[in-house]
């Protein structure tokens, strides 16, 4: 087919050597030809020759054509670990090697008046706790669901949702967003991609639908896809996709004999790995499974641990053994993962439990039981161990708040983890990576690991700044290597640290380093509250409310206020006490309180590292 001057654009020397060079173009070439004249806004014909009929339209989705759009790009994250600004921040490189002109900014640093000039929007958001935005997409997710949001109907958009399969409300804020944008006018570059915790390779098919789109292109088959390669972390050749296999130095059990915890401080060697983090970063760890575990689902599959499966895309092979080791998550059940098994299963009871009318019954299932449940409850899925992995999801890594300074330990990092042990269901359970970190670990052993930088949850810049901070548990972990920092910088910022768990004499973790930092001037001053040595329970919320004037104070100053721990209760807790300290000792009305807390969110001098 060739280009044909009648009703075309081109003059007969324009066309004959348009019809010489198309047929010539590599993939890669027409690939990069079209993004090159679509950000330049130019509108052209698709890469292949067309007859005097094919024509451009500057509105609308053509097929085989490429749209006259706005090269101009705006990314919006809202992430609470640090996942979606980097998926933001590789997709903005993405798009500007093909010629957009990209603006990354986290939701909370965005004007929302500011939308109304956005032609092409990019929203790339997390889900936290129940269903709820993460802390820094609050204002603008408020904003959008509002009477103020204006109507979009010259956007268009495309929404990158991140979560995890095994909670109820799965990609929920992305799904809001995505319904929203959509509500108020919006047109979509390419529909929504909901992330699961292994979220790299849909990520990747997002992000190339995105420049699919943008170009106006029609979607371009597999074959024809440019590939997207993800950003790593640090300057490291390691990341999350390449983990770095870490020596164990030291093993401790910070807890005291007769303690009912067991909170292990591991210190991890990073010599050699060019790896290197800031103070509130975390550290992923890929860890194995329970090897009885593992012997008792093959056990009940009744199939030879040495039978090979292929695990993945890219066709690696592994035994049976191997795979449910190493590979895949075997201790959590998801709602996915349940109905891809009664596609390969006649149990009447499982299609019963996922027949319409039962969504509560199957919630109800899934809270607490593992694959080894489902197995002795439903049977085997499937003909083959290859049926069986099919249905099962990659394991994802454990991340844990750093316990320590690199400028201190250079080439190390420590972390503190509260070892899980619990029964559900008249079954023992255990968590996978506390407990392999509790009972099998040694020093001299090496675990896979990567750093998750979390851009949400930093020391102030100024190190004259106060600080609040509110650690009970293991959530002292990051403010460790907070004050280690300061030490080491020699910083003259006011700190305070509020530490709370269950018994002062077995569970008061980093006990003696908490007393020279004090003694030596490094920390300020520390307020500590052990619920289980007295008649009446006492928290660390309870320490706030007892020192409200001089906290709110501090708060005028300036000081930034960080909590770390548990999100349901604990943290939840904290924010309501911050708020009722701030109402009653700044003589606020609750609502002015609120704008108070949510403005220093807005300003970073409130950040939470919760799960």
């Amino acid at each position: 087919m060739q280009l044909q001057v009648m009703n075309s654009p081109f003059n007969q020397e324009q066309a004959e050597l348009l019809n010489r060079l198309l047929p010539t173009l590599t993939e890669s070439q027409k690939v990069w030809l079209t993004g090159y004249l679509a950000a330049s806004q130019v509108a052209v014909v698709s890469s292949t020759p067309v007859t005097s009929a094919t024509h451009v339209e500057t509105e609308g989705t053509v097929p085989n054509t490429v749209q006259s759009i706005s090269k101009e790009v705006t990314i919006l994250f809202g992430s609470q670990t640090g996942n979606s600004q980097r998926l933001a921040e590789s997709t903005s490189k993405k798009l500007g090697e093909h010629g957009f002109q990209v603006t990354v900014s986290s939701m909370s640093d965005f004007k929302p008046n500011n939308l109304k000039k956005v032609e092409n929007l990019l929203i790339v958001v997390s889900t936290h706790g129940e269903g709820e935005p993460p802390d820094n997409a609050l204002s603008f997710h408020e904003f959008l669901h509002g009477k103020r949001a204006p109507k979009l109907t010259n956007l268009r958009f495309s929404v990158l949702s991140l979560g995890d399969s095994s909670y109820e409300f799965f990609c929920q804020t992305g799904k809001e967003f995505d319904q929203r944008l959509e509500e108020i006018g919006g047109t979509r570059i390419n529909s929504r991609v909901d992330c699961d915790l292994d979220y790299d390779e849909p990520a990747a098919e997002w992000v190339n639908g995105v420049i699919e789109g943008l170009r106006g292109a029609q979607q371009a088959g597999a074959e024809t896809t440019p590939t997207v390669q993800t950003s790593q972390t640090s300057e490291s050749t390691y990341s999350r996709t390449n983990p770095f296999k870490a020596e164990v130095l030291e093993n401790l059990n910070l807890n005291g004999r007769g303690s009912n915890k067991e909170t292990r401080h591991l210190e991890l060697s990073l010599e050699g790995s060019g790896i290197t983090f800031e103070p509130g970063d975390s550290l992923g760890i890929y860890p194995e499974n329970d090897p009885t575990l593992v012997e008792m689902i093959i056990n009940e599959l009744n199939v030879d641990p040495e039978t090979n499966v292929t695990v993945n895309k890219q066709g690696d092979v592994r035994t049976l053994k191997d795979a449910l080791t190493s590979y895949f998550e075997i201790t959590v059940l998801t709602k996915p993962l349940i109905e891809q098994a009664s596609k390969l299963s006649s149990n009447k009871e499982l299609q019963e439990l996922l027949s319409s009318g039962n969504e509560a019954k199957a919630r109800e299932y899934l809270n607490g039981r593992d694959l080894l449940d489902f197995i002795r409850d439903f049977g085997p899925v499937g003909d083959t161990a290859q049926d069986f992995i099919s249905i099962l999801r990659k394991m994802p890594a454990r991340l844990y708040s750093i316990a320590s300074s690199y400028a201190a330990n250079p080439d190390e990092v420590h972390l503190t983890i509260g070892a899980v042990r619990y029964e559900a269901h008249e079954r023992e359970r255990n968590g996978v990576c506390s407990i392999l970190c509790a009972e099998r670990l040694q020093a001299g052993d090496t675990l896979p690991i990567y750093i998750q930088q979390n851009p949400n949850f930093k020391l102030p810049e100024n190190p004259e700044t106060p600080i609040i901070m509110v650690g009970p548990g293991t959530g002292i972990a990051p403010f460790r290597s907070f004050m280690q920092e300061r030490e080491e910088i020699g910083a003259e910022g006011k700190s305070w640290l509020f530490f709370g768990d269950q018994h002062f004499v077995t569970d008061f973790l980093y006990q003696t380093e908490w007393q020279k930092m004090i003694k030596d001037g490094v920390l300020t001053k520390m307020d500590v509250a052990f619920s289980r040595d007295t008649n009446e329970k006492v928290y660390v919320q309870n320490r706030m409310l007892e020192h409200s004037k001089e906290l709110f104070e501090w708060l005028q100053e300036g000081a930034v206020l960080y909590i770390c721990g548990d999100e349901k209760h604990m943290a939840h807790d904290v924010h309501q006490t911050l708020i009722d300290i701030i109402e009653n000792e700044g003589g606020m009305t609750r609502e002015k309180a609120e704008q108070y807390v949510a403005d220093m969110q807005q300003n970073k001098r409130y950040q939470r590292d919760v799960y």
